[in-house]
């Protein structure tokens, strides 16, 4: 199979890295810099240092040319940069079935992944590829295994058989909402497990916070149309479990860092990647909001970016809330 991957960030060269050993694989960038300089270094030495690229790779700045004779795409764009990317390929590709892996809430609109790619692509053939999963160790050949949702099963079926490989292991599921809003609302525990943990807080803290965190996932994509199953598997606990506990977790930096004082522009300037838990926990409160879904721990974890809310005082207004039944 061709694919052709639109993203040149560390998690779509990840990707380029672990599939080019048994597939044709395109790897395209905006920028024509960073393109020339991965050529020229056979490297992304911006994103993920430190993994040679095969010579096999096709590395590209040319939408047109990183799409010819392609099979699938994969969006590893930023969730900002999702629908453009979307609308490009239903302008110059609009048979070509494509997934995306970025996880979050769209900024403005607080549109999951998918609806924000059926606003310029309704008619697309495509799905979301999520779970736990950090990006140099799959790079690295480590093993790991990932959920690809789509509404459509057969779709999901025929790409389970066809990407997965000895080291990366991919499950197909149906539930798109479910797989997402798992993937977007973890990030904004991790920043919230960061913070316990950059406090000192404990392990007894860190399991609390986990737990009540994967409540209140499961209250918003629940309230969305979700399935409850879906939260215990790899896009739900899988991936909560990973992004709260890894050190590689950029979501969960910003959580050690808010703790130690820093301030959140000096935090994402310094991080060199995007961190989507930051702007998603700002969407994922507007609709809890509007929804009247109960989410303290994201409400606290806005109040803390926002800088209404120190960090410690944050721990007193979960640890002093009105008791209640679990």
């Amino acid at each position: 199979m061709k694919i052709a991957i639109l993203g040149a960030g560390a998690w779509g060269t990840a990707l380029a890295l672990s599939f080019s050993g048994r597939h044709a694989v395109a790897l395209w960038t905006w920028h024509a810099d960073h393109a020339e300089a991965m050529r020229r270094a056979r490297a992304n030495t911006q994103f993920l240092p430190g993994h040679p690229l095969p010579d096999a790779l096709v590395i590209s700045a040319d939408l047109a040319e990183a799409l010819a004779g392609a099979e699938l795409a994969l969006i590893a764009t930023p969730m900002a940069g999702l629908r453009a990317t979307a609308a490009e390929l239903a302008r110059r590709a609009p048979r070509l079935p494509f997934l995306w892996v970025c996880k979050g809430l769209e900024a403005g609109t607080g549109l999951l992944p998918h609806q924000a790619v059926a606003v310029v692509h309704p008619q697309a053939t495509c799905g979301a590829l999520t779970g736990p999963s950090f990006a140099v160790e799959v790079a690295r050949g480590l093993p790991a295994a990932v959920t690809l949702a789509s509404a459509d099963a057969g779709f999901a079926d025929r790409l389970v058989h066809s990407l997965s490989g000895p080291r990366l292991r991919l499950y197909a599921n149906e539930d798109v909402i479910g797989a997402e809003v798992g993937g977007a609302v973890k990030n904004v525990m991790a920043i919230a497990t960061g913070i316990c943990d950059g406090l000192g807080l404990g392990l007894n803290a860190r399991a609390a916070l986990m737990t009540r965190g994967l409540a209140e996932i499961c209250r918003f994509g629940g309230a969305l149309g979700a399935r409850a199953e879906t939260f215990m598997g790899l896009a739900g606990m899988g991936d909560l479990i990973l992004t709260c506990t890894g050190d590689l977790s950029r979501n969960r930096r910003v959580g050690l860092a808010l703790a130690a004082g820093r301030p959140l522009e000096q935090i994402q300037r310094e991080l060199g990647h995007v961190a989507e838990g930051v702007s998603t926990a700002r969407e994922v409160d507007r609709r809890a909001a509007a929804a009247a879904i109960d989410m303290p721990i994201t409400a606290t974890v806005c109040a803390v970016l926002d800088g209404g809310l120190a960090p410690t005082a944050a721990v007193e207004r979960l640890m002093n809330r009105e008791p209640r039944h679990e």
